[in-house]
């Protein structure tokens, strides 16, 4: 049991690296400048950051364990199950040139050089691998780096506290696309457009309907600060949330799968405002 489990942490970080390879093949190196990103991507710089402390004093206390499971928890909390997640629409979706897309690229080069760095001294040949396979040389090598330095810029507690609570927001949201979809009443999330009730608390949190469906990957939503009715889906340990499922009304964009009124209203047959500009 403990090689399987060994073995599972080592193909999770192995598949987090390669989503991360395949993301960045092709980009020229046009950068953003963190103050302005989004706040997604500002939150994940923050965790990153947070994360170079760990992992510093983990080595400087030699802890190859505590090193490695704080860059697994992250891998697959963070990154696998939320944030390459709700971004993989914009990678995928957007124009090449589009400045959300232009953010995440410039966060994955920040967590590429940096996972490949501290995990070298524990996967050494699985990060070489990784490394030579984005920078092929036969001159170069990634213990040739130093651990990148991490400005303390990136550290936003603020931002950290809100995001705890918009997160709690989007697991109610989650959860209750949850029921719609063992009741094979949705077959994926996409096919959603949820209404949202929050308290006025939540409601000066939660404030844009169209970035928070991204985050809940739905095709829209609708946020509101009226009371919830009856029968709506809550979470005992979130209060001043409550989600109403209702599905997405147009059709289906046949490029980023969400479903729109203005689908096939544009210039490309079967596609929405976005993806028609991104076709050209």
């Amino acid at each position: 049991e403990i090689l399987k489990g060994t073995a599972d942490s080592y193909r999770r970080l192995r598949n987090t690296l390669r989503y991360m390879l395949g993301a960045l093949g092709g980009w020229d190196g046009n950068r953003v400048e963190r103050d302005t990103m989004p706040e997604l991507e500002q939150l994940i710089l923050h965790r990153l950051a947070e994360l170079d402390g760990v992992v510093r004093q983990s080595y400087a206390a030699f802890d190859f364990q505590g090193v490695f499971q704080a860059i697994f928890a992250f891998a697959t909390t963070d990154l696998s199950a939320f944030y390459f997640d709700v971004r993989k629409d914009a990678l995928y979706c957007d124009p090449a040139d589009s400045p959300t897309r232009r953010a995440c690229l410039t966060v994955m080069d920040a967590l590429f050089h940096r996972l490949t760095t501290w995990l070298a001294p524990i996967l050494p040949f699985t990060m070489e691998d990784v490394w030579l396979s984005r920078f092929p040389s036969e001159d170069e090598s990634v213990h040739l780096h130093d651990f990148p330095a991490t400005p303390e810029s990136w550290l936003d507690a603020e931002l950290a506290a809100r995001s705890a609570q918009v997160r709690a927001v989007r697991r109610v949201v989650t959860g209750a696309l949850e029921v719609e979809r063992r009741a094979k009443t949705i077959g994926a999330s996409l096919e959603a457009s949820p209404t949202v009730y929050l308290s006025p608390e939540l409601a000066q949190i939660v404030t844009n309907p169209d970035t928070f469906a991204t985050l809940c990957i739905t095709s829209s939503l609708t946020l509101t600060g009226e009371a919830a009715p009856d029968g709506a889906f809550t979470a005992e340990d979130v209060p001043g949330v409550a989600v109403v499922f209702h599905h997405a009304e147009g059709e289906k964009c046949q490029r980023c799968w969400k479903i729109l009124p203005d689908v096939g209203t544009h210039r490309h047959p079967g596609t929405c405002a976005r993806c028609d500009a991104a076709l050209g």
